[in-house]
């Protein structure tokens, strides 16, 4: 099985700058540097992004559930459109890919980064390699039964790239030009990985997900606080006990009571408070590479 890669942009529908860079890349076929990979680009959800929405009837990044692979007549959207994805490049599928980069914007000063779902070896091999060529951040989202059913765990490897800050619907150089890099450098280290011609990084720095926390809220359930400025866009910037979280117009700050190294990521993501998220909270780890992660995607690259 030739080596394929599924390149998603647009899995929300007002995330525009990837779905922008893909129509460019359509119409100009060597905008990209793909290092020989062959790709399959795709806009996740077309008719959010005729709609100028995050999706229609759910979020379609929380759609690639088992329970939706059974949906095959479902009137929703978005389970309609994680069949229809799956069904045509799924592992098993009619263009079957192995690898899937899913290509996000935030409305959060997170910069770039990549997001890891779960501890796959493939997944942190191929993070790892970025990590290493670019610096950029790892996101590892686990241990968060609420939030299950994203469009990368349906491949045998994947990783989401989130860039920002960006408006929703908003159209910026900055942010078109840094997932054109993160995507060329992504091709490239597959490709490197396809004809075993570099070397994995000894360690690789991890912001391990341990949860996240809601607004304050009234006695009605309604939202009566806001992100304190002096947390608002200060993504990856280390808590300490005591420091300031959220303020309300009485003049009361809600502060962090625990004494732990959090680092706060997707503070006041515009789309998650829909989710009752105001931010999420990771602890910084140095792991060890492991062997067995760069065999695994070697294996999976290599291994017809």
């Amino acid at each position: 099985m030739q080596l394929k890669v599924l390149l998603v942009a647009g899995t929300h529908g007002n995330e525009i700058n990837g779905i922008w860079l893909f129509e460019q890349w359509e119409k100009s076929p060597f905008l990209i540097n793909t290092h020989g990979i062959k790709t399959y680009k795709v806009i996740g959800n077309p008719e959010a992004k005729k709609a100028g929405k995050r999706y229609i009837h759910n979020d379609l990044n929380r759609s690639f559930k088992e329970e939706s692979f059974l949906s095959f007549n479902s009137s929703n959207f978005e389970e309609k459109r994680a069949n229809e994805l799956v069904k045509i490049y799924g592992i098993s599928g009619q263009n079957p890919c192995k690898i899937a980069l899913d290509f996000h914007t935030t409305t959060a000063s997170m910069g770039s980064c990549l997001v890891v779902y779960g501890r796959r070896g493939a997944d942190l091999a191929l993070a790892a390699l970025i990590q290493n060529k670019l610096g950029l951040p790892i996101y590892l989202h686990e241990s968060d039964e609420k939030q299950t059913g994203f469009l990368v765990e349906a491949w045998p490897c994947g990783l989401v790239v989130e860039i920002g800050p960006v408006g929703q619907g908003v159209l910026n150089s900055k942010i078109i030009l840094q997932t054109k890099l993160i995507l060329e450098n992504l091709l490239e280290q597959i490709q490197k990985v396809n004809n075993l011609n570099l070397l994995f990084p000894d360690k690789l720095t991890i912001h391990r997900h341990i949860k996240s926390i809601d607004f304050p809220r009234d006695e009605e359930g309604n939202i009566d606080g806001y992100v304190h400025s002096l947390r608002q866009s200060k993504d990856w910037q280390p808590l300490k006990k005591n420091d300031e979280l959220f303020y309300k117009l009485n003049g009361e700050t809600i502060r962090l009571e625990e004494d732990e190294p959090y680092i706060p990521v997707f503070i006041n993501e515009a789309a998650y408070m829909e989710k009752n998220i105001a931010m999420s909270f990771t602890k910084r780890e140095l792991w060890i590479f492991k062997q067995e992660w760069q065999q695994s995607l070697i294996d999976l690259i290599m291994i017809n």
